[in-house]
């Protein structure tokens, strides 16, 4: 047994505690003017709409400010294992 990522709730929980992309930006540090700081809101975006994954230390980054649990950044999926699906 395992479980995968399914849709992300990054919009869900902003949305729930009055945050926008920008502001979260902010609060992570990730918009402080760097180079890159058009790339985090974009990727903000993408997380948002599903079209990139979090990575670990995102996560932990994005809980940590809206008070959550990683896990509960996703919605989870619950997969049987590969030997089980074969003995069915």
């Amino acid at each position: 047994m395992h479980f995968s990522r399914g849709r992300c709730l990054l919009s869900y929980w902003l949305h729930k505690r009055g945050l926008t992309q920008t502001e979260l930006s902010r609060r992570t540090g990730w918009s402080e003017a760097t180079p890159d700081a058009g790339w985090t809101r974009r990727v903000i975006s993408f997380w948002c709409n599903d079209e990139r994954l979090m990575s670990v230390e995102a996560m932990y980054t994005v809980a940590t400010i809206l008070d959550i649990k990683m896990e509960e950044l996703y919605r989870w999926k619950l997969e049987a294992s590969e030997s089980r699906r074969m003995r069915e």
